[in-house]
């Protein structure tokens, strides 16, 4: 398996499991609990952060292109 892989891999699994933290978080009705799986979530965030970066730098992952002040105008109206 090459780098570009496995480095694509593990961002999928990462962004799964943040899916699934959040899922957790919003059903928590223990308040350490929730907190626990926050801070589990937030480390989870920052990890995910880190990886894409790599991933972008060495051209494993390429974002959509950013849309124009005019776009997010149009989307920001919409939902106000």
């Amino acid at each position: 398996m090459q780098e570009k892989d496995m480095v694509n891999d593990v961002l999928s699994q990462v962004n799964s499991s943040l899916t699934g933290y959040s899922n957790v978080i919003a059903q928590a009705s223990n308040p350490q609990f929730r907190q626990t799986i926050q801070q589990i979530r937030n480390n989870c965030e920052t990890y995910q952060y880190e990886l894409y970066k790599l991933a972008e730098e060495k051209g494993y992952y390429k974002p959509a292109q950013m849309a124009n002040q005019n776009e997010v105008q149009q989307i920001k109206s919409h939902f106000q």
